[in-house]
């Protein structure tokens, strides 16, 4: 259906998604340099049985129409590489880009409007997300609720960002009675200021290639919290710029638990984001050698 409003005149077409919109916009134009940007470790998007191995062979060919591929993080080059170990992909012109952060922009924006809806007086987690099974807010809903049965915290969870799975998680939220301290605020146009209000910043997630969220916490020095998904130690150095928690159930509420309480590793990890700068702008320029060579 989209194919129809892609036309001739075009120098470069750019995959953003994995999956069917890849293929989608594998189009037949061979004037136009095609380049696909992988965001995701590979190896998890496919999954296992019959299903996998059929997607995987499509998309195979759908990989060798591209010229250039584009991948967020070193893990997610090695991924793909590990999946598709055949001559023809291998000559690819592959190269990694991280997603591009401007941390003057994050800083300036942190300061315009007011997060309302975040608690004063106490304790505070925010995580930025696409409420999908990928982000695992679901898990998250469950750490909480351990957190307030087994260890009488006392904090709030504020979750930005919308998507297909909200009725779920708000069933969730009824199911495991923390309504009144686990909020869905939906999609929120600068989320900055929530970041900022709060005192840390936590990624649940069951895979990423690279969270620009979890970059975007750093600039705003708040400590951040990731679960072990397969490429988390590309994402931060745990206990000096972040710490990494299981990602189980019981492992996360017990590495949360056990940072909490950790209040000199948090004030060390505070102090390495502030003495760091964790924009990356020369990225601009790896975009432009990409889309001009």
């Amino acid at each position: 259906i989209y194919k129809k409003y892609i036309k001739d005149n075009y120098d470069v077409e750019i995959a953003f998604l994995e999956g069917p919109i890849t293929r989608l916009f594998s189009v037949k134009n061979k004037k136009t340099d095609k380049i696909v940007w992988i965001h995701n470790d590979i190896s998890k998007v496919f999954g296992r049985g019959v299903k996998a191995k059929v997607k995987k062979c499509i998309d195979k060919k759908t990989y060798l129409k591209y010229d250039k591929l584009a991948f967020v993080s070193e893990d997610n080059l090695k991924s793909f590489n590990k999946m598709y170990n055949t001559r023809k992909i291998k000559s690819k012109d592959k190269r990694v880009i991280y997603n591009y952060i401007d941390a003057k922009k994050i800083l300036e924006k942190s300061n315009l409007g007011k997060a309302e809806e975040i608690k004063e007086n106490s304790l505070n987690f925010v995580t930025v997300a696409r409420l999908v099974p990928q982000k695992a807010i679901d898990r998250l809903i469950k750490v909480h609720s351990k957190l307030i049965k087994e260890n009488g915290k006392t904090h709030n969870f504020y979750i930005i960002g919308d998507g297909p799975d909200k009725e779920r998680l708000v069933s969730l939220i009824k199911k495991y009675g923390v309504k009144d301290t686990f909020f869905l605020l939906g999609k929120k146009e600068n989320p900055y200021p929530y970041i900022k209000a709060t005192d840390f910043y936590i990624q649940p997630s069951r895979y990423e290639g690279k969270a620009v969220t979890v970059r975007e916490a750093q600039i705003l020095e708040k400590p951040v919290i990731i679960t072990n998904y397969p490429t988390a130690h590309s994402q931060l150095n745990d206990g000096i710029d972040g710490v990494i928690v299981s990602d189980s159930i019981q492992g996360a509420a017990d590495g949360i638990e056990a940072f909490l309480k950790d209040k000199e590793k948090q004030n060390c990890i505070i102090a390495y984001l502030k003495a760091h700068h964790y924009g990356n702008e020369s990225e601009a320029k790896k975009i432009d050698n990409l889309l001009s060579e």
